[in-house]
């Protein structure tokens, strides 16, 4: 049968990050109750036309065993991305766990750059100006909305 795997074997409680515009943090927890030898494995697929590629760079914990993966040069698609992870245990088989994810919608924002102010004690105002984030997949302003929180010293 497809779902094979003793039940509360599959990993827990994934998640994913983009930082930096082009990295992403993906970790997990054991299932709770894998056996202990359980190792586990991730394959992701960024779009429907990218071939399935096994994580390059795992996160380890002290036993050695992958609880994350760490990816570079990360493009975000407009497309879902596709994650499995599935694991090996000598004592008995493992769930495997998958999800699609919106990759934008886990993206951390850098801060806005160049921001620049400048008063005008005549007129008595300031302007205040700043350029966009820097993001790997949008480059229209009007996707950006901006909150300004102005302290007086």
């Amino acid at each position: 049968p497809m779902f094979a795997g003793m039940d509360g074997s599959a990993i827990e409680n994934f998640s994913c990050v983009i930082y930096t515009i082009s990295l992403m943090n993906c970790t997990w927890q054991a299932g709770r109750d894998a056996p202990g030898d359980t190792q586990y494995f991730l394959y992701w697929q960024n779009s429907r036309y990218d071939k399935v590629t096994e994580c390059e760079l795992y996160i380890k914990d002290e036993n050695g065993r992958n609880m994350g993966c760490r990816f570079q040069n990360v493009t975000i698609m407009t497309e879902k991305a596709y994650f499995l992870v599935n694991g090996s245990s000598k004592v008995s088989l493992i769930h495997f766990y998958d999800e699609y994810i919106q990759l934008y919608k886990i993206e951390k924002l850098m801060p806005p750059s160049n921001i620049t102010v400048n008063c005008d004690e005549i007129k008595n105002g300031c302007v205040i100006q700043w350029q966009r984030p820097q993001t790997s997949h949008s480059n229209k302003d009007k996707c950006f909305k901006y909150e300004l929180d102005i302290k007086y010293k």
